[in-house]
């Protein structure tokens, strides 16, 4: 394409700070990845057993982390301490994004930020599931230009904050997220293995308040921008429109992540669980041993999450996550349609091809 732009305009494009890998950055990518990988949410069991519904530790996870800091962060934004990150409800790319994000992370069995704690921990497969996942942001990096005006309408930045009186959003807040966190607590009774989940949920709810503060990151947790960066950093490729949109965001994510992908090594490491593993059990016990085959989905499944993700301008973390705190209407319709999807996707690819 014209508007593909060279390596070495590149640093022109970027402040040299972006570049570095700050301690504080790492640091909170760590805590981030430290979260997941004690509660194992990010394994591909996990993830693909909450797509099956024999685990419940994704869903338990991120409902009462949802509703906790929805409370917490609107506190804080209230007290004037942090801002609204709303994304915006940009309909055909949020419907769509979500509907190939919900299929690619229930066949990758992986989502943007725990594929970096995955790795870490020696998982192969979620190695491929990142190629894949660069060729897909690569490939949404390439077409932005002409493809961009196909996503809207562009219904703005909308949250349930700016849709009702101050005594009724509170009022309505606090039913909510209370509600939320009731949800995580009944379906622990569904599937009651442990609370590990609950000590990720609280951690993972201070981190994106913390996040929030300007003094620390000013904006909420993410993850698969770095993907798109990182793909157009090494190769050169893509719409300079689109660079400009994503280089800052992106290099902040990429090196959150790559703090994560510490911590997956670091805790595999000293808790001798850490090995190299092509084929999940999970997968196997649906699938089979077949290592080509693991591959080949992997990467299918990488491709769908991270075009699906840039799509819809996010992913677990920074979309249903970060915005469902912000009670953003472009996050809640895009977790809606995940979910629906992931589900509907994990009982067709899994249920239908058990081995034996």
């Amino acid at each position: 394409m014209t508007e593909n732009f060279s390596p070495k305009k590149l640093s022109h494009t970027l402040s040299l700070s972006s570049w570095d890998l700050p301690v504080t950055t790492l640091f909170l990518g760590f805590l981030f990845g430290m979260f997941l990988q004690y509660a194992r949410l990010n394994r591909f069991d996990t993830i693909a057993g909450m797509a099956l519904l024999r685990n419940f530790s994704v869903a338990k996870t991120m409902a009462f982390a949802i509703g906790l800091g929805m409370l917490l962060m609107q506190a804080e934004i209230q007290m004037g301490w942090a801002s609204d990150h709303i994304k915006p409800l940009i309909l055909f790319g949020i419907v769509g994004g979500g509907v190939l994000f919900g299929m690619g992370m229930a066949i990758l069995g992986y989502c943007p930020g725990t594929l970096a704690i995955s790795l870490g921990q020696g998982s192969l497969d979620a190695l491929v599931g990142i190629f894949g996942g660069l060729v897909g942001a690569l490939l949404f990096a390439v077409v932005f230009p002409l493809f961009s005006p196909l996503l809207g309408p562009d219904l703005g930045s909308m949250s349930l904050r700016g849709s009702l009186s101050p005594t009724t959003f509170w009022v309505t807040l606090v039913l909510l997220g209370g509600g939320l966190m009731g949800v995580a607590f009944a379906l622990h009774r569904v599937d009651p293995r442990g609370w590990s989940w609950l000590y990720a949920a609280v951690g993972l709810t201070l981190l994106n308040v913390v996040l929030d503060l300007p003094a620390i990151a000013g904006h909420p947790m993410g993850a698969s921008t770095a993907f798109p960066w990182l793909a157009m950093t090494l190769t050169g490729v893509g719409a300079p429109s689109y660079w400009h949109k994503i280089a800052e965001p992106g290099a902040w994510e990429f090196r959150f992540l790559v703090g994560a992908f510490l911590a997956g090594l670091f805790f595999s490491l000293i808790q001798k669980e850490f090995r190299f593993k092509a084929v999940p059990d999970l997968w196997q016990e649906y699938h089979g041993g077949s290592v080509t085959r693991r591959f080949f989905w992997a990467f299918v499944g990488g491709v769908l999450l991270l075009f699906g993700a840039r799509m819809a301008g996010g992913c677990t973390s920074g979309h249903i996550i970060s915005g469902g705190m912000q009670l953003a209407y472009s996050s809640l319709l895009f977790a809606l349609v995940v979910f629906l999807t992931f589900l509907t996707t994990g009982r067709l690819f899994y249920r239908q091809g058990r081995v034996g």
